[in-house]
């Protein structure tokens, strides 16, 4: 949330406390993951996906100096002898922890004498020069960075053995237990504007905005919820190739895959391990860890389909009355806390139907948080994309290997999460806070009148 501005204040007054705000909550939120937590889990690696939390740490710290101090300021480096430790792209997450990495008290003060000085520059930087500093997009960018890798670092402490030091208080108040409506949604037919040409810290892949022409078709209401997905599993989803694409099959079979990650089955009763610890698979939350093609076997089982990216954005951000797409389902304010489960303020999903403030036009709810949302679509540049501050961003990953995901989790920061913004990961993965809604086609001369008719039944 920005905070309300005075008439004195000038557009730079207003971006410098913004982007001022973003950092620290940012680093905040990195102290809180990492310090709750002895050295050598710091530097152990729990997970052959994931990074030791303290490559995170000293990674956070190095793009920070790269970007803000280097690209924006023009300074020397203060480390150019661990920049290739920290590239992501140079060493792959299996053999980090065989690196010379900045041991735990290094890392942080590193991190710490980074941002000091980052935050000099934010003061001196003016706004309305290169694309890199206009609107602040660079101080964004870096506070939207970190946010991404504090989601990564709470994936760890998910997949971390034994207790695990955090907790959050239980989901809000309003969250609405016994949700009940309709099943589904009408979304109409017709063009609407995709991506952004104006969001000012809108990452390279979201951009240009463009008209798409979208079919009507209906979507779920809510996520899957955990009961629902039982009935999947009851009906032996997992022993039924028919519903899996051939690569998710063999996969399943490969790696024994017989329930979303972290469930088992304790006598006739679901159970999941959830931050150390191990609870009932609570029917009414969204299902959660479940990989593209545990998403596209339960659709393709309930005789529905996974949306298109297109689709969803258009369920999230397109008003039928207006024409017009909004920031957020709920109009272009920034996330209020009655809006949507984020940015780790809860470490669960709330109940499928919370959050009636955070309702789309179309009448879906929790469409941003609680979690990642799997899409039928390939990860692939819009018309016009340009890469940009750099191509390692989203450009090496675009083609028919990344499935894209939509819509955040309860592990999403506002500063990351918009209508706009775009996910992506390989159909496998399954450790990320990600579950998913399913969709149908509409029949083609269903019309707004449909539309409003069933608005008001509801």
């Amino acid at each position: 949330m920005t905070d309300p501005t005075t008439a004195s204040e000038t557009s730079a007054d207003v971006l410098r406390k913004r982007a001022l705000a973003a950092l620290l909550a940012a680093r905040e939120r990195t102290a809180l993951l990492t310090e709750c937590v002895s050295e050598p889990e710091l530097t152990a690696q729990h997970s052959p996906l994931m990074s030791p939390l303290v490559w995170d740490l000293a990674h956070i710290g190095n793009q920070e100096e790269l970007w803000l101090l280097r690209a924006v300021a023009g300074r020397p480096a203060m480390r150019p002898d661990i920049d290739p430790l920290y590239d992501a792209f140079e060493h792959p997450r299996a053999e980090r922890p065989t690196l010379p990495l900045l041991p735990p008290r290094e890392a942080r003060r590193y991190a710490a004498e980074v941002r000091g000085r980052a935050l000099d520059v934010l003061e001196s930087t003016r706004f309305d020069g290169t694309p890199l500093t206009a609107a602040g997009f660079a101080f964004g960018m870096i506070a939207q960075h970190e946010q991404q890798h504090d989601e990564t670092m709470l994936i760890t402490h998910q997949l971390r053995n034994g207790p695990v030091a955090l907790t959050a208080p239980d989901p809000d108040p309003g969250a609405a237990a016994k949700f009940v409506a309709s099943a589904e949604v009408l979304v109409p037919g017709g063009p609407f504007t995709m991506g952004t040409s104006t969001e000012p810290w809108a990452l390279d892949n979201e951009r240009p905005a463009h008209r798409r022409l979208v079919p009507p078709f209906f979507i779920d209401t809510v996520p899957v919820t955990n009961a629902a997905y039982q009935m999947f599993l009851a009906d032996g989803g997992y022993d039924e190739p028919r519903w899996w694409a051939p690569e998710g099959w063999a996969y399943l079979r490969e790696h024994g895959i017989t329930a979303p990650l972290f469930w088992r089955r304790e006598g006739r009763a679901w159970v999941r391990r959830r931050f150390g610890v191990t609870e009932p698979v609570p029917p009414e939350e969204p299902v959660l860890h479940v990989s593209w093609y545990e998403a596209d076997a339960y659709a393709r089982w309930a005789g529905r389909r996974l949306p298109t990216e297109a689709e969803w954005e258009k369920a999230a951000r397109h008003d039928p009355v207006t024409g017009r797409s909004m920031r957020y389902p709920w109009g272009d304010a920034d996330p209020r806390a009655d809006h949507a489960n984020l940015g780790q303020r809860h470490l669960r999903p709330a109940p499928a139907g919370s959050y009636p403030a955070g309702e789309a036009p179309c009448g879906a709810r929790q469409l941003m948080g609680d979690v990642w949302e799997w899409t039928a679509s390939d990860f692939l540049p819009y018309p016009g994309f340009r890469p940009f501050p750099y191509k390692e961003y989203s450009e090496v990953f675009f083609g028919s290997d990344h499935k894209v995901l939509r819509g955040g989790s309860f592990a999403v920061a506002d500063v990351v999460c918009r209508g706009t913004f775009r996910n992506w990961d390989y159909p496998v993965r399954r450790q990320i806070f990600s579950g998913f809604r399913t969709a149908r086609d509409a029949p083609p001369d269903i019309g707004r009148a449909a539309w409003v008719g069933m608005r008001e039944v509801r």
